[in-house]
């Protein structure tokens, strides 16, 4: 029995300065009070929620990526016009979880800023259900499988760096190539993005889709390939950011590594 449980044992001494209210603060302050565990319980359950969260995308994305590139061997470069089609619902769902990403920093579940993810998240949204899924003629363009394709390997790598960090373990190999690979990848998606939106800037000039109307004094419309193109310069200053946080992540992580091992 530890020394705790023998403290907490013992038959109260009755003192003048005894009182209810002292003995209330005491029992508090013992490890086998309510309090501490309720936060072990808590800290427990948001482990497991951030570790199902991550193995749930990394599965999706794992599929994306598997299903892209066995079409890819299968039907050859034919596949690569085709890739909306076999791929939409999964990506649609993945994307739609990931605004959990914004949210878990926004309650203090992880410790990261709220603003990089948000624009990440908001970014794609933006490509994967606006411009692909509002646009028919940009769904077999060959832009779409070079977004979906680095989309989905950049994040098989990202997940299961987070599934195991959220059991306190860590594989070198993983975080090396988490930390790397994004590096390269994140600004080759961020290129195909853009494309993507320059692609679609006729097509809504010519359809008129989410046209915002004006008044006949002040003319027929503004076409919402306006708003893409104020978007592009978004979409810049945002991969300016997320690239600043990364690599400040980046070296935080390795500085971190390199003072446990001294």
């Amino acid at each position: 029995m530890g020394n705790s449980e023998q403290i907490t044992n013992r038959p109260p001494v009755v003192t003048s300065a005894s009182t209810p209210e002292k003995e209330m603060d005491t029992a508090e302050l013992t490890p086998n009070s309510p309090e501490p565990r309720a936060r072990d319980v808590t800290a427990t359950l948001t482990k497991i929620y951030l570790f199902t969260y991550n193995l749930i995308q990394f599965l999706g994305f794992l599929w994306i990526f598997s299903s892209m590139t066995v079409h890819l061997v299968l039907e050859g470069k034919d596949s690569v016009y085709h890739t909306f089609r076999f791929c939409w619902t999964m990506m649609f769902i993945c994307q739609i979880l990931a605004v959990f990403e914004v949210i878990n920093p926004a309650l203090g579940l992880v410790n990261t800023a709220v603003f990089p993810v948000m624009v990440q998240v908001m970014g794609r949204n933006v490509i994967l259900f606006v411009i692909f899924g509002s646009l028919g003629e940009m769904q077999t363009r060959v832009v779409v499988f070079f977004v979906f394709y680095l989309w989905s390997v950049i994040e098989i790598f990202r997940y299961p760096f987070y599934m195991l960090a959220c059991i306190g373990l860590e594989w070198r190999l993983l975080t090396w190539l988490r930390f790397t690979i994004w590096a390269v990848l994140y600004p080759l998606g961020t290129l195909a993005e853009a494309v993507a939106v320059v692609q679609s800037l006729s097509i809504f000039d010519e359809s008129g889709l989410y046209s915002i109307p004006l008044p006949a004094a002040l003319g027929q419309s503004i076409s919402f390939s306006f708003t893409l193109k104020l978007y592009l310069f978004v979409m810049f200053l945002g991969l300016f950011i997320n690239m600043k946080h990364f690599i400040s992540q980046r070296r935080r992580h390795f500085l971190r590594r390199e003072l446990k091992v001294d």
